[in-house]
């Protein structure tokens, strides 16, 4: 792309200063929506870019927008801002070097549905860039862009941040809520979801930071610029970070539709040693495992192809792994951090990532037999399907595709 749209920073110098960022457009597209649109407006032309969830699930987001129970109020908007995946670390950047913009996509969105406060749930380690945000904030409540009657209007808003405790269970949207709520971060049975019942029993949505950045964007340039970017189903610009065995990690901003070929060796400058490639996860730890055939290298990342050769984008956290990775060795890493991130509410992920953890060390440390790879399948599988929310699936998903697709790691590690 020649022009960075959610990475701007990179573009233009200082855009984090207020001054800077509104003698770029910043702050247009509110003031646009707050004055010109009503919020079914603003919602519609949201829906119509056909923007999805930057987070991993890839919902469409005017989609949830209109979900919102307009007969229950006051309504609440949440930015997810709790970036835990390891792999991912997009967001941040984002936050820190173009904060503006993304603050601008929160406004936008609570004015949308309603909402005249806001909250952005940040991970526990993230505490300077909570502070830094509040800076941004208290700027733009001082050039009255935040606060009561804006732009002249009835419309008031005020955005806060709150610091999670570095739980990876809180990136799920009902645990976050139980988290800002102040009670323990655990899952919440759905139905209700939150468009209905969210944020203390209020209709709230809940939106990832990159998905918010993008909002700015569509508002001022219009969904039909927007669809321009991207391919039909998957609209749009994309962050990819891009880590593991290659030589220039980084957070890189490319249509989606873009190929993992071309983010690889293109981008990221290929492999160090230029080894050849042995497993791509395309969404960090909670990933499948990809076999790097050339179909796969060959295969556009937006939220349906990577289906088709055995991955999923998710938040497109492209983790990249040559010949010199042991399979079994990288399950072992992946379960752990499951096992150790489980909220423990529910028995199928509370036990079997405990089982799949001492199974994993056990290969490893070249204790096991072959009979125990077979077990290590078989809980993973038991544990598919029956939890309460995503995580006990994800802490599966290396462990069933890196057994199924490279079990010759696994046999040279046990007796």
């Amino acid at each position: 792309m020649a022009e960075h749209l959610l990475l701007r920073h990179r573009d233009i110098p200082d855009i984090h200063r207020l001054e800077v960022y509104r003698a770029h457009g910043g702050f247009e597209a509110f003031r646009q929506a707050v004055t010109g649109m009503d919020p079914d407006q603003v919602t519609a032309e949201v829906k119509k870019s056909g923007l999805r969830g930057r987070g991993g699930a890839g919902f469409p987001t005017g989609l949830k927008w209109s979900f919102m129970d307009k007969r229950n109020w006051p309504h609440y908007v949440v930015a997810n801002a709790d970036e835990s995946e390891p792999g991912t670390f997009k967001d941040r950047e984002i936050m820190e070097r173009n904060p503006f913009q993304f603050l601008e996509g929160v406004a936008i969105a609570a004015y949308a549905v309603g909402a005249e406060r806001a909250y952005i749930y940040l991970r526990g380690e993230f505490w300077p860039v909570a502070r830094w945000l509040d800076e941004k904030i208290a700027e733009m409540e001082a050039a009255g862009l935040l606060g009561d009657r804006l732009f002249g209007t009835d419309y008031s808003l005020r955005i806060y941040t709150h610091l999670g405790a570095g739980a990876y269970i809180c990136g799920e949207e009902t645990a976050l809520l139980e988290s800002l709520e102040g009670k323990r971060g655990q899952p919440r049975v759905r139905p209700p979801f939150p468009p209905q019942q969210g944020l203390w029993g209020k209709p709230t949505v809940v939106n990832n930071v990159e998905t918010l950045t993008n909002v700015p964007l569509i508002i001022q340039r219009g969904a039909d610029w927007y669809r321009t970017i991207g391919t039909e189903q998957s609209p749009g610009p994309k962050v990819f970070s891009l880590s593991g065995r290659v030589k220039r990690p980084g957070n890189y901003e490319l249509p989606l539709g873009t190929t993992f070929r071309e983010l690889i060796y293109e981008h990221g400058g290929g492999i160090i040693d230029d080894r050849p490639i042995k497993a791509i996860m395309a969404a960090g730890a909670s990933s499948s495992l990809m076999v790097a055939t050339d179909e796969a290298l060959d295969t556009p990342m937006d939220y349906e192809n990577p289906q088709k050769v055995g991955g999923l984008l998710g938040s497109a956290s492209v983790i990249v792994l040559d010949d010199t990775v042991n399979i079994a060795w990288l399950v072992k890493k992946t379960v752990h951090f499951f096992k150790h991130e489980s909220c423990g509410k529910c028995t199928p992920c509370r036990e079997g990532t405990y089982w799949m953890d001492k199974l994993t060390q056990r290969i490893a440390a070249g204790q096991a037999t072959r009979a125990d790879v077979e077990t290590l399948y078989s809980v993973a599988q038991q544990i598919r399907g029956k939890t309460l929310c995503a995580l006990g699936e994800f802490s599966t998903m290396a462990v069933v595709t890196g057994i199924e697709r490279f079990r010759d790691d696994f046999d040279a590690m046990v007796q």
